[in-house]
């Protein structure tokens, strides 16, 4: 068949299961918006392209498929830039297409022109250009396979507009088979024989690359091998928090004893993850700890200290090889992994944080009631994420999306796509107000695809992890981090969607049922003391009035 390359592209999204594409719409890729109009990708337009970024890339979370974004040159490009960091530091598949200007008008400064290479090479596994028209279906399917392969992650392709209107009879390319592995019996005996000897061994879990019946299959074994299980940093999905093994998280809002026990432990086996800057308390807790990782990435980029083995197999192939848990674990009871479990469960149990305005130790207690175990998670940055953190709860994987790299304005979008991918569910934001209002327009696209997310807004005034970082190194000296609110509630009433403000802890509970009973795109204000810096921890400062 003769087609343009912009329609070519479309044919080559829906043969690899692409089905939505996130879009800030330009003249420079005009071409393939015209292939989506008969296609049966559903095309989700955005109103900002950082939150079509930050959609893409819960799809790819959540979803099976790399997700894709499309934006436009120069400003478009700038804007979902954000999007491509977090996708690499997070190793979240995810393409990006970026629209061109024509070849003719390369290097004359035209309007919008820039360096795709220069701009996302640094923080993309590949930046390509389509120059030719026939290469179109074949550059689709390398990106998508490059973005899901080893260590998942962004991938950019620039789409000079002059080459997408020209056609070419090129065939549709079928999809590339992603590449399989399995553990050697020689690895596995040595996996097996580390865990038999080891007294107090600890399974850290992480990544993207996980499905329901391998995070079950885990969890039986390490209850049965008597070994704990610590999750990634904003990766808590990986493994059931039901499970006798589950012994929480590691970073920022962590237990103290978690890194108690990275350090008391005598092996430690990474699946999924590595031991990265934030797990491991900036390169320091268990650095020469006895060390296995299992990993598709064969550079372990971000991995710090001691390896003793690499398992370059993914998180299925190596749970699937495994041996039954009882035969692993020695002369070890179960005492380490029970005194882990019991301290993480203390942990996680509510309480009153004190302060004025919504106290969100109790609120959330009544959140993590109220929702349905299948929930998804979505989180921005800051401490305002904490409490959900530490109180919600997950059981199983692809139910949560939050960014690894600290980005701010995440959750909104995220729960904007996780409501249209899954009709249904609960779908919940977790944001403070200045991670809200970052993206906080994205809801609107709730309303033109059928999603009713519910964004719950802790408004503490403040930016309030700079405000922590302040009271350490400024005592008594805020600067730069107080805000302005309007009453968001109305802000989303004014779009038809469900809104209140909430100013008591005792007025959460009935406003969250009428949210989540609603049916529609719903916003909870929560007016919250700013001097509450945490779960359960009320720090008493001076701050700027407001």
């Amino acid at each position: 068949m003769t087609m343009s390359a912009g329609h070519l592209i479309v044919k080559t999204l829906e043969a690899h299961g692409i089905s939505r594409v996130y879009a800030v719409p330009g003249e420079s890729y005009l071409d393939v918006l015209d292939g989506l109009h008969d296609s049966s990708i559903h095309t989700v337009v955005t109103r900002h392209e950082g939150g079509a970024g930050f959609m893409a890339l819960a799809e790819g979370r959540l979803g099976n498929t790399p997700g894709i974004a499309m934006v436009t040159r120069g400003p478009g490009a700038a804007n979902a830039m954000i999007a491509i960091h977090t996708a690499w530091q997070d190793a979240t598949a995810m393409v990006l297409f970026v629209g061109l200007i024509p070849l003719a008008d390369r290097g004359r400064d035209s309007f919008q022109e820039f360096s795709l290479g220069g701009w996302f090479s640094t923080t993309a596994k590949g930046v390509f250009v389509l120059d030719d028209e026939h290469q179109a279906g074949d550059l689709v399917a390398r990106a998508l396979r490059l973005a899901a392969t080893g260590r998942p992650g962004p991938v950019v392709v620039g789409l000079p507009e002059d080459v997408l209107v020209r056609l070419t009879e090129s065939p549709l390319p079928a999809p590339l088979p992603l590449p399989t592995s399995a553990p050697s019996a020689a690895s596995l005996d040595a996996l097996a024989t580390a865990l038999g000897s080891a007294q107090r061994p600890v399974l850290i879990v992480g990544g993207d690359d996980w499905e329901t019946h391998t995070s079950v299959a885990l969890a039986g074994f390490a209850a049965a091998a008597h070994v704990p299980v610590l999750a990634d940093w904003r990766a808590y999905d990986v493994i059931n928090h039901d499970s006798p093994a589950y012994a929480g998280w590691l970073g920022y809002g962590r237990a103290e004893r978690t890194v108690q026990a990275l350090n008391d432990a005598d092996l430690l086996i990474f699946i999924g993850c590595t031991r990265s800057d934030v797990l491991s308390e900036g390169y320091k807790a268990a650095l020469n700890t006895p060390t296995i990782v299992v990993s598709t990435d064969a550079e372990l980029i971000g991995h710090a200290g001691r390896i003793d083995a690499h398992l370059s197999v993914s998180p299925a192939e190596l749970v699937t090889a495994l041996p039954p848990g009882e035969t692993v674990r020695g002369t070890r009871g179960s005492h380490w992994m029970d005194t882990q479990r019991a301290q993480q469960l203390a942990f996680s149990r509510p309480g009153p944080d004190g302060g004025t305005g919504v106290d969100l130790g109790i609120a959330f207690e009544a959140l993590e009631a109220a929702l349905d175990p299948d929930r998804i998670l979505t989180y921005g940055a800051g401490n305002a994420t904490l409490w959900g953190h530490r109180y919600l709860s997950h059981h199983g994987p692809k139910s949560l999306v939050g960014p690894r790299n600290g980005a701010m304005g995440l959750a909104v979008p995220a729960a904007v796509a996780a409501s249209i991918m899954y009709p249904g569910r609960h779908v919940v934001a977790i944001c403070g107000d200045g991670d809200f209002f970052m993206n906080a327009q994205e809801l609107a696209v709730s309303f033109a695809h059928g999603g009713t997310p519910l964004v719950i807004v802790a408004d503490n005034g403040i930016f309030g992890t700079i405000v922590a970082h302040q009271q350490n190194h400024y005592p008594q000296r805020p600067s730069g981090t107080a805000m302005e609110n309007p009453n968001f509630a109305q802000w989303i009433q004014s779009f038809g969607g469900h809104g209140e403000f909430v100013e008591t802890t005792a007025d959460f509970a009935p406003a969250l049922e009428r949210a989540l009973a609603s049916g529609k795109p719903a916003v909870l204000h929560l007016k919250t003391d700013p001097s509450t810096m945490g779960p359960g921890t009320v720090a008493h400062h001076e701050l700027a009035t407001r």
